[in-house]
């Protein structure tokens, strides 16, 4: 299906904009988005009737997201709550920090894999630097004690902007009608900590976009394609553009990432705070 631009522009302002509330409702209400994210598994047996999660790639992106999702909800209830006993203080512990940490490395290892297997090698590069330059944990990652037990990444404007343009490069290439409703996914989770000042708040609300986009997908898979259908806007030759792109920044980027650890800027530059 066709569209005019303002078309598109309405319907994905407001799927960002529903994004972002919903990121919102999930950080305030932390006890309920544990719960619920709990229940999206009772929908299990739609995902298969709609046929919206097929492929190997599809099967393990779903899962790999909701599950550490469910997770990450019991640990900010145990965090924000304070709560006693061996399973909430062990959800307290450092290694669920590293569980957060890998489970990141790991789906942008997956999608980079995917990337190989497309050709897009250039984009590929940029995925392994993504993977290379997370900001380590514990000591950049923290779940928050109060008020609501958010969970804090400090990553720097340099990885959420590759970030971004790595993996919008990588959905073109993937399924590029769903594109342009990935692009709302991904400018909600860059729009919200600088609409709410806290850039801490990026990998959050990453998570809570992205379970909620691969949820829909899930359950009704013909639904972007109805309403923001971006197939027509796919291009080869843009793509291996795009990529070349995403694999010239990343160069200078890995060589900065890494000057930052080794002089010990990294206390400053990540946490964006200014050297007195």
């Amino acid at each position: 299906m066709g569209g005019s631009i303002l078309q598109y522009g309405a319907t994905m302002a407001l799927y960002i904009i529903i994004l972002m509330l919903i990121v919102e409702f999930m950080r305030k209400n932390y006890r309920f988005a544990s719960w619920f994210w709990l229940a999206t598994l009772l929908t299990f047996p739609l995902w298969i009737m709609s046929g919206g999660v097929d492929g190997w790639f599809r099967w393990f992106k779903i899962l790999s997201v909701i599950l550490p999702t469910i997770v990450l909800g019991f640990a900010r209830v145990a965090n924000a709550d304070n709560k006693m006993g061996e399973y909430w203080e062990s959800l307290k512990k450092n290694w669920m920090l590293w569980f957060l940490y890998g489970i990141l490395f790991l789906n942008i290892l997956e999608a980079t894999i995917k990337d190989i297997e497309m050709g897009n090698y250039l984009n590929a590069f940029a995925g392994f630097v993504l993977c290379l330059t997370i900001p380590y944990a514990p000591k950049f990652w923290e779940l928050e004690n109060k008020p609501n037990g958010d969970l804090l990444v400090y990553t720097t404007v340099m990885w959420n902007f590759l970030y971004t343009t790595w993996n919008a490069a990588f959905v073109y290439a993937e399924g590029a009608t769903f594109f342009a409703s990935s692009i709302c996914i991904l400018l909600a989770a860059e729009l919200y900590p600088i609409i709410k000042r806290r850039p801490e708040l990026y990998v959050i609300a990453r998570v809570y976009t992205l379970a909620t986009h691969l949820l829909i997908r899930a359950l009704a898979p013909t639904l972007f394609p109805q309403i923001m259908n971006s197939t027509t806007w796919f291009n080869p030759e843009f793509l291996k553009y795009w990529g070349t792109f995403n694999f010239i920044i990343a160069i200078p980027f890995v060589f900065w990432h890494t000057w930052q650890l080794h002089t010990g800027k990294s206390e400053q530059s990540f946490r964006r705070i200014k050297a007195k």
